[in-house]
This record gives C-alpha cells, sequence and structure tokens, in this order.
C-alpha cells in the first residue's frame, strides 16, 4: 500500500508540474534573468503561485565576490494588475501556506511578489560572511528583484513590509526612490544607535498608569523570588535545549527586563498579567509566554538579525534603575554586543544609515504612508512626525500594537488610507 501511495504521490506532482509548465506565468518565470528554479506552489488567493529562485551577488558592487540564492514567491492576480513587493525583514517559510496573503494584495486585488531577507531562512549563503549582510546589498536584492519581474508585471508597484520588513521597504525606497510608485512600511522602527534611548522614556509613559504598575509589579515579584524560578527556568531550557552566552541568572534578568517591552508591542491584556499572590509556576508561565528565555539563546533564527542590529539598524536598551536592588546584572549596556551576537564577533554600530533615511524623509515626499500602532514600543523611533509633505503621511492606530495594520485603524482613518492609495494607482 505504501509502494502504491507514493506512486500516486509522484503521479500528483508531476501532472501539477506539467499543469504549471503550460501556463504563461510559468513560462514567463522561466526566461527571467538569473532565476533558478520555478516550483508551483497551491493558494487559497491566487490563480498560480510559485516559490522561484534568484541569483544574487554577495556584494552588488563586487559581483566577483561570489553569489547566493534568494528566496521569492509570486501570487499572480492578473497581467495587467498592479504588484505589491513584500520585504520580508526575515525567513519567508510563513509565504508559502495556501492561506497567506498581503493585506494591500487583498484591498487592491494587486500581484504580490514577496521576497525573503538575505542570510534568512532559505536565502541564506552557502558560506556565511557577515560582511556582506548590509541596509545597501539588501536594497540591491530588491532592486534587481523589482528590474526582472517589471518585464512580467508592467503596472504600478507598492512596496511593503512589516515591522523589520517595513524597515526594509523604507529603506528600499531611500536607495531606489523611483523603483517603485508607493511605499507601505507597517510598524517601521528607524533607530539611531545599538541602544537608541527613546524606548525607555516611552515605557514610562506609555498606556494606563494602572496598567505600569502593574507590569512593574509583577517584574519585581518574579526577581523576588529568584530562588523558586530558577530552577524552573534551567528546566524550562533544558527541555528546549537552549544555551547562553550567560548564567541563568542573567537570563532570567534580561527576561524581566524585556517583560515590559514586549507586554506593550503586542498588545498584551492588562487583565492577564497574574498577581503577586500566585503560584511561581504560574509567574514564571506568564514570564515565558511574553518575553521567554529563548529571545537570549544563541543560535536562533533571529542571529542575523541581531548583526544588523549592532551595525547598522539600531535597537535598544533596558533601564535597570527600578530593579537594581534585585538584579543579578550590574549594567545592560552593550548587552547586544555581549549576549545577542555569535560569540567573537565585534561590531562597531555605524549611523550612516540614519542618517540617509532621516535625510530622505526630510528632503523628499514620495507617495508613502507609515503605518503604526499608539502604544508600541517602536513607535518611539518610528517617522510619525511629517511636516510640509503633500504625499507622505501616517496613520497611527489609537491604543494600538506592533499589530497595527490598514484594516485595525479607525474607520475614517482606514478609509482615508484606502481612497488615497487608489487615488495613487490610478493617476
Amino acid at each position: 500500500m505504501k509502494r502504491i501511495s507514493h506512486l500516486l504521490l509522484l503521479l500528483l506532482l508531476v501532472i501539477v508540474s506539467a499543469n504549471a509548465s503550460n501556463k504563461e506565468l510559468y513560462q514567463k518565470l522561466c526566461t527571467l534573468k538569473g532565476v533558478i528554479t520555478v516550483d508551483s506552489l497551491p493558494s487559497d488567493y491566487s490563480s498560480e503561485k510559485y516559490v522561484v529562485t534568484i541569483r544574487q551577488p554577495l556584494d552588488h558592487k563586487h559581483p566577483e565576490k561570489g553569489s547566493f540564492t534568494q528566496r521569492v514567491v509570486i501570487s499572480h492576480e492578473g497581467f495587467d494588475r498592479p504588484t505589491v513587493l513584500v520585504t520580508e525583514g526575515y525567513g519567508g517559510d510563513y509565504a508559502l501556506n495556501p492561506r497567506y496573503r498581503d493585506e494591500l494584495a487583498g484591498l487592491f486585488q494587486t500581484n504580490t511578489v514577496f521576497v525573503e531577507h538575505r542570510y534568512f531562512s532559505g536565502s541564506v549563503p552557502d558560506t556565511v560572511d557577515w560582511q556582506y549582510l548590509t541596509a545597501q546589498n539588501s536594497a540591491s536584492d530588491l532592486h534587481l528583484i523589482t528590474t526582472l519581474f517589471k518585464q512580467i508585471y508592467p503596472q504600478k508597484w507598492i512596496s511593503t513590509g512589516i515591522s523589520k520588513g517595513g524597515q526594509t521597504a523604507l529603506i528600499y525606497r531611500a536607495f531606489f526612490p523611483n523603483d517603485v510608485d508607493i511605499t507601505v512600511p507597517y510598524v517601521a522602527p528607524v533607530s539611531r544607535s545599538a541602544e537608541d534611548g527613546r524606548h525607555e522614556p516611552f515605557l514610562n509613559v506609555v498606556g494606563d498608569k494602572k496598567t505600569r504598575q502593574a507590569i512593574l509589579s509583577f517584574q519585581r515579584e518574579v526577581l523576588k523570588r529568584r530562588g523558586e524560578i530558577i530552577p524552573l527556568m534551567e528546566k524550562f531550557c533544558m527541555e528546549k535545549q537552549l544555551s547562553f552566552r550567560i548564567s541563568m541568572n542573567e537570563v532570567l534578568d534580561y527576561c524581566v527586563l524585556e517583560y515590559s517591552f514586549a507586554f506593550w508591542q503586542w498588545g498584551t491584556p492588562a487583565s492577564q498579567i497574574p498577581a503577586n499572590s500566585a503560584t511561581t509556576e504560574v509567574l514564571f508561565k506568564h514570564l515565558t509566554e511574553i518575553s521567554g528565555p529563548d529571545y537570549f539563546a544563541t543560535g536562533q533564527p533571529t542571529q542575523a538579525f541581531f548583526i544588523q542590529a549592532a551595525r547598522e539598524l539600531g535597537y535598544y536598551g533596558y533601564e535597570i534603575e527600578p530593579f537594581k536592588d534585585l538584579l543579578f546584572i550590574r549594567t545592560a549596556k552593550d548587552y547586544l554586543q555581549r549576549i545577542m551576537l555569535p560569540e567573537g564577533i565585534t561590531i562597531q554600530f555605524q549611523p550612516e544609515l540614519y542618517k540617509k533615511l532621516t535625510n530622505f524623509i526630510a528632503t523628499s515626499d514620495p507617495r508613502l504612508i507609515f503605518v503604526y500602532g499608539e502604544y508600541d514600543p517602536w513607535t518611539s523611533v518610528g517617522i510619525t512626525k511629517l511636516d510640509g509633505k503633500k504625499n507622505m503621511f501616517v496613520a497611527i492606530q489609537p491604543k494600538g500594537s506592533h499589530r497595527a495594520r490598514i484594516n485595525t485603524l479607525p474607520d475614517s482613518l482606514r478609509d482615508k488610507v484606502i481612497k488615497t492609495i487608489n487615488l495613487w494607482l490610478e493617476k
């Protein structure tokens, strides 16, 4: 029976492949320069969907340095439709799912060209050399891909991304301002240093005082029960096979320091914060659900992001004063360098990217809409104030988190965003 099942599966794959090869889009994709493979994917929304691998230079300024393959997912609506370029900031495995659909693609019935970021998931070079993981190379990846796919999709293009992906969309627009017609970055930070300094004051005033006090009380209660929580932490990390560059006591400190940031970032309801009278097991479970130790472990899929953050994207610091009497660590300064980067790597932050992005915003007026959540800590380093701009504007979801989207905005603001994009697509 197993042999028959395998033969039937093989036959099905052959039929799917044959059907794909007879389609116009498939044939067009195969003729694009640099395309290595084209494989059909199922989709709940698109008439055709493919995962495409493309040859990219490791260093666009010096192609002789070598190359890697980058993964792109194409969802087809029509050759006469606009195209959304999704500039993912991390890995793109989720885009392979048949149910995946970008918000803008759904709102405006567009094609989707989804680009996985270099050095993540299926787009990692065979030999990892971190010197090539730069914003400029990432933008050049997108430029190459957009140039290629405009041969297939000649109508208007919208670039978009979420979080680091939104930041990537803005970076791409700054380096190649004429590649796309519209850019919509969601919850995109623009940080000025490895420890920016604007997040901590934001966390001291965000939301309401009662919730902030409940957060602080929970953090301190966890630290007070260090003796009971450390064994739970050790067991948790052993079961998940997590390893660290620091001691378990330090891991606990950083989980607690991270808690307030993560709480507001993801819009955690205040009702979920355990009372100080709760059992240690309940406190620990809640802590790991909001800011677990895996974030600080070595060898995580986010490693490439921390390289970028330390080099030029920037990050945030921690305020330790409210916990100083209970912490094992004496300072959190330079923690990104000390515990988040691969051991033996030292990176000096370069502020040139921040200057380029802020100068681009100050001196130009592209068709660009920023979407943020009011309570999201990343909004503290976002582009939230624009003066004298005709095209660019900011849409902020009241009390919104890092999950802010066009469809989560108040109706009037949502309608304004949709109407504006529709007008831009028509002109």
